[in-house]
């Protein structure tokens, strides 16, 4: 079991010293059910396991975003780009494409969930600050989260 400590509520940040980019999102690569950012882990005394599949994934709860973390790595141990469509989710596999509706304004965002949290209670998702602006969400929002299968993934392009 991999263990996680020192957590204050951020994503971003999960494997801060890793130098693998892992694999690559853009070209919507199926999740590496092996890698140390899909196998359990624990924050803040809570133990998250991640899931074998996105198929059927659909939630609704709320939604946050972040961008501070510029330029720190993701759980994949990618570059977090504020201004970009991702979002951090905590038991979603990595990488896993899904699309977060504003259940407010009706507005959706696709995304690739390339990062684990948030760690705040109450929340499902954080987006980043690129895709937050994309759906209106200023704050925290109610939203809800679909899992993309590929063949909706390869028709968007």
């Amino acid at each position: 079991m991999l263990l996680i400590a020192g957590f204050a509520s951020g994503c971003a940040s999960l494997f801060p010293g890793s130098s693998s980019p892992g694999p690559e999102i853009r070209g919507h690569s199926r999740p590496n059910l092996n890698a140390a950012y899909n196998r359990p882990y624990k924050v803040k005394g809570v133990t998250y396991y991640p899931l074998r599949t996105a198929a059927g994934y659909r939630e609704i709860g709320h939604a946050s975003w972040y961008g501070s973390e510029s330029g720190n790595r993701t759980a994949m141990g990618t570059r977090f780009v504020p201004h970009g469509l991702t979002a951090a989710h905590k038991t979603l596999p990595l990488p896993t494409r899904v699309r977060v509706t504003n259940l407010h304004n009706g507005r959706y965002v696709d995304v690739v969930v390339n990062d684990r949290g948030p760690f705040k209670k109450g929340r499902i998702i954080d987006l980043s600050h690129g895709a937050a602006k994309k759906i209106g969400l200023h704050g925290v929002a109610k939203v809800r989260v679909e899992h993309l299968s590929d063949k909706i993934s390869q028709t968007e392009k």
